[in-house]
């Protein structure tokens, strides 16, 4: 048996998995694969662990994106966000071939049949059609807020958990869809305010809060308050705020939090009096009715809150 050669030379390495042994001249930890020359090498002492690793990479190569998606021989990833993961195929709704050419009456005729078709064994019963029907509104919904795919797929995987317990029965699809969006925002650290959700939804503010907390209960989802400070960046950018009143509401936020003012207080209302507070003492007055209009709150909910912090902070308005 030959002993393993040591290899001095540093080229282009990539981290080896997790459960790689330690290097046996050195015992370190610190084994890289080179992937060029596909050997295990260990960084500290240069020894050449193992060579002649398998390539498990495809055997094409690409040099930028457009090749590398034009080669690659895969779909697209599986998605918690359709009821049957993405894995069904969809008929273009384009008549044209191949080659861009318009099909003939007969053809679109024919093509429109297998669509419908097609639409149809999509899903076998009505309890696919109906997790159908909720993943397009948590779609349709997450789109009208903005918010991010991961939001999305926490909501239909939440869903999907409501669902399998059975705490959809009595009440009404879009209800309990909503309050899965509701819940996935928070879970994401990007909340939005219930009035905000109501806005693109087809549920009153009342019944997903209601919703919201069966489903949270029921699923044993650990939600934390939300920190008052997640809304300061986008209230402070709507209403064209520098970045120095925002720094300003964040302090002020801390300082009165950590007094206890923040106990059973809305954080969009807390949030939204901390900004308008900053933006009088940076001078970059804002009205009450502007960050009101922002935030979706009430005046008198910005005047109490305002009071409550600027007396805690000590200062006198």
């Amino acid at each position: 048996m030959t002993r393993p050669t040591r290899e001095r030379e540093r080229t282009d390495t990539t981290e080896t998995p997790s459960d790689v042994r330690t290097c046996p001249e050195c015992t370190s930890e610190s084994l890289v694969l080179n992937a060029d020359r596909a050997e295990l090498v260990c960084e500290d002492c240069g020894l050449v662990v193992e060579d002649e690793q398998i390539d498990t990479g495809p055997e094409w190569r690409a040099f930028n994106h457009s090749e590398r998606q034009e080669k690659s021989r895969v779909g697209a990833p599986t998605t918690q966000t359709m009821h049957d993961k993405g894995l069904t195929t969809q008929i273009d709704w384009k008549d044209k071939d191949a080659y861009g050419r318009s099909l003939s009456s007969e053809k679109r005729s024919q093509m429109h049949r297998l669509r419908k078709w097609q639409e149809r064994i999509r899903t076998k019963d009505a309890g696919e059609r109906n997790l159908q029907f909720a993943l397009s509104e948590i779609d349709r919904m997450a789109s009208a807020l903005g918010v991010p795919r991961s939001v999305r797929e926490v909501a239909s995987v939440i869903y999907q958990r409501a669902l399998k317990e059975d705490l959809i029965r009595g009440r009404s699809i879009e209800g309990v869809a909503t309050a899965c969006l509701y819940a996935a925002c928070r879970k994401e650290g990007i909340p939005r305010s219930l009035e905000e959700i109501s806005e693109v939804s087809r549920v009153e503010r009342k019944e997903i809060g209601r919703t919201y907390r069966y489903v949270a209960q029921e699923l044993g989802l650990e939600m934390k308050p939300v920190d008052p400070k997640k809304y300061v960046p986008r209230f402070a950018s709507e209403l064209q705020l520098s970045g120095e009143a925002q720094a300003k509401a964040n302090e002020i936020i801390e300082e009165t939090a950590d007094q206890g003012l923040l106990s059973g207080k809305s954080p969009t209302g807390f949030a939204a009096a901390a900004i308008y507070a900053a933006s009088l003492l940076c001078n970059e007055k804002k009205t009450q009715r502007e960050v009101a209009d922002v935030a979706q709150v009430t005046e008198v909910t910005i005047r109490n809150r305002y009071q409550e912090q600027i007396e805690a902070m000590g200062i006198h308005g």
